[in-house]
């Protein structure tokens, strides 16, 4: 179940941070909503994850993919330019969570 909530933690927070962008400086009442309660669950998601996983590595990996997701999410929202670096980065971005996640002895694996 913690990596349920991990993995609702990290949407929740790239919903919100897609939301920022469009609340022109938190101006607009809709995307601001949008980005308080993103943010609000978000961080209760990840609280509950913490029961049972590390908190460096839970954070690690909530920034790794929330980094990863939100580069796409400005390129497919706003149209913002990923060039080869920036696919280069992020799929290292994506090893380095498989390995966390998925190798490293520091995760629970149940």
């Amino acid at each position: 179940m913690h990596w349920f909530f991990l993995g609702l933690a990290i949407l929740a927070e790239v919903i919100g941070t897609t939301a920022l962008k469009a609340s022109d400086g938190m101006t607009r009442l809709g995307p601001a909503a949008i980005v308080v309660i993103g943010y609000g669950i978000a961080f209760y998601c990840l609280s509950l994850s913490l029961r049972v996983l590390p908190v460096g590595i839970a954070y690690a990996i909530w920034a790794a993919i929330g980094t990863a997701l939100i580069a796409v999410s400005g390129y497919l929202v706003y149209g913002e330019r990923l060039d080869g670096w920036a696919i280069g980065g992020i799929t290292l971005i994506i090893i380095g969570v498989v390995l966390l996640s998925a190798v490293s002895k520091s995760t629970p694996h149940y």
